[in-house]
Parts: C-alpha cells; sequence; structure tokens
C-alpha cells in the first residue's frame, strides 16, 4: 500500500506556515555557478532594524532548527534563515565541500539581497560556517553566537578519545541515520534527556524525508570538517562572540567550548546551560534566545564565562 500520510512532512508543512506568518518569505538566489542557496528572508526589510543571520547544523534544514526563535528575535531582527547547501533547497554543483565555501556562498546570497553588515548565529556545523563568515568578512560581521560549535576540534582529537565514536565513518552514520536504530542513537547522544518512545513508522518516514537526498554529498561535507583539521591552522577573529554550549554535550564535549573561548581569547564569552546537550535549541530553547537576545540586543562586556544560573565558570 501506498504511504498516504507522512508526519515529517506534515511539521515541514507547518512550519513553513509558521515562517510564512511571523513575516518571512520563501525564495531562492541562483549565484550563477551552478549553486543555489535558498532562504527566508524578511517581507518587509527595515532599515532601522540591525539584521540577523540564522546558520543551522547537520540534520534537517533550516526551519525544523530555528522555528522555535523566529517570533522572538524577527521583532528586533531583519532575520535570514538560509538551509546550507545540500539541505533543504540548497545545492551545487561544484566539488567544494568545506565551510569556507559554505560561508562564501552565504556571503554572496546575502549580497545578492543588499545585506553587507549583520550579526551571525550558527548551530553546530552551522557555527563552522559561521566562523569562517567572520574569518573572511570581518566587515560584514557585527557580533558572531557559535552554539555547541566544535571549531577548535583537531583530527587527533577522535584517536585521543575525546569523542563518543571512534572514527569519522562511525559518526558518519550516527549523524546522517539511514535506520531507525541509528536515529534513535542519535538523539540519545544530542539530548541530555532523550525521548525514550519514538515509534519505527515515525522514524522510517524521518529519515525517507529528511535523510536520504544529498546523502553522499553531506558525508563529504562531514569528513571536510574533520580532515587534517589543526587548531594552529585555525585563524583567529576578533569580533565580539557569545559562545553557548550544553554542559552534557556528548557530540562536541565542553573542552571545546573553553579551548575555543581562549582561542578567540578577550572578545569572548561562554555560557555553558546545565542539564543540557547537543541539541541546546531543543533542549532549551528559551534559556539560548534569552541569551542571544541579551548579547545581540543589550550588548554584554564579553569578558566572563556563565553558566545558565549565572555563577562564574571557573
Amino acid at each position: 500500500m501506498a504511504k498516504c500520510f507522512s508526519f515529517t512532512a506534515t511539521r515541514d508543512w507547518c512550519f513553513r506556515l509558521s515562517f510564512s506568518r511571523a513575516g518571512l518569505r520563501s525564495t531562492a538566489s541562483d549565484l550563477g555557478d551552478g549553486t543555489v542557496m535558498h532562504c527566508w528572508i524578511p517581507r518587509a526589510h527595515k532599515e532601522d532594524k540591525p539584521n540577523l543571520l540564522l546558520l543551522h547544523g547537520i540534520g534537517a534544514n533550516a526551519m525544523w532548527q530555528w522555528a522555535d526563535f523566529i517570533s522572538p528575535l524577527i521583532a528586533r531582527f531583519n532575520v535570514y534563515v538560509p538551509d546550507l547547501l545540500f539541505f533543504g533547497d540548497s545545492y551545487t554543483t561544484r566539488p567544494e565541500r568545506s565551510e569556507s565555501f559554505q560561508a562564501q556562498c552565504v556571503m554572496r546570497m546575502m549580497e545578492a539581497y543588499g545585506v553587507s553588515r549583520m550579526n551571525v548565529a550558527g548551530i553546530s556545523y552551522g557555527g563552522f560556517v559561521a566562523y569562517r563568515i567572520a574569518e573572511q568578512f570581518p566587515a560584514a560581521v557585527e557580533r558572531l553566537v557559535l552554539c555547541c560549535a566544535g571549531v577548535c576540534l583537531e583530527d587527533k582529537d577522535m584517536e585521543e578519545g575525546m569523542f563518543q565514536v571512534r572514527s569519522v565513518e562511525e559518526a558518519m552514520s550516527i549523524l546522517l541515520p539511514q535506520t531507525p536504530e541509528k536515529v534513535r542513537e542519535l538523539v540519545r547522544i544530542s539530548f541530555a534527556k532523550p525521548i525514550n518512545t519514538m515509534p519505527t513508522c515515525f522514524l522510517n518516514d524521518f529519515i525517507d524525508v529528511m535523510c536520504t537526498e544529498h546523502l553522499q554529498e553531506r558525508r563529504e561535507l562531514i569528513m571536510a570538517l574533520h580532515k587534517d583539521r589543526k587548531l594552529s591552522d585555525l585563524p583567529k577573529i576578533t569580533q565580539p562572540t557569545l559562545i553557548i554550549w550544553g554542559e552534557l554535550d556528548k557530540i562536541f564535549p565542553l573542552e571545546l567550548a573553553h579551548r575555543l573561548k581562549r582561542h578567540i581569547g578577550e572578545s569572548a564569552e561562554l555560557v555553558i546551560l546545565k542539564d543540557t546537550g547537543h541539541a541546546i535549541n531543543a533542549e532549551k530553547p528559551k534559556e539560548m534566545c534569552k541569551y542571544l537576545k541579551s548579547f545581540l540586543v543589550d550588548p554584554l562586556t564579553p569578558q566572563n564565562e556563565k553558566s545558565s544560573n549565572d555563577n562564574r565558570i571557573d
């Protein structure tokens, strides 16, 4: 019997409706070299509002990861929410897979919308791209928010046992799940308090809708992140930066948050969310949004490390 209902497709449609009702519209920019970037942009750009670019991580498309943040942020910002290459409706025929290439494509897209100055926030893989935007286009980025983004990881970290997995291949099998059990494993390592009951039929539907398209290209994105990665090769950035991390993150352990703050230096502030895993946008959206708005709307002096109960972390 042919499948007549998809929970995942229906939820995706609901997200589209909510983004549209919030004042965003769906657009696609053809960059002219085989690259097309899809983005949710303001239906009416307001010159008196600052611009905010939101970058998603590996997984579903941008809507699924930023849906809880649009309404709280759109009143204060011109919000732009693109699908990164090989997610949602964005793709390229070019061979490049680095986060630097993603950053260049995002900025070419923003230029097409007439946006030359912005704040940037990235979750996980989106944080890697956000960092590269700040590095390559320093004049364009006012302030930066990096959420659970292991930008400072090194290829040797896996060999030395920092992660839950022992190889990049094992990591890809979880981050790009193709079976219900792999989805369950992804949830277990992403959440501090994972959902225990997930019907197989729903998981198969999610895989069919969200995890099969551009699978090889997404694998190449992950491989490019890890290959020959060394902290000494990572340029430093100077923009005021807020780092938000889950205390119990198993995908990018907390040590990487402290390493990132040390690497950036005095212009970075670190906030650690208690009892939270990697999926901070899903587990603690209100708390994450509070810190994000506080940093971007009422800028704090970036000199402390704080936990989510405002105690200093030594």
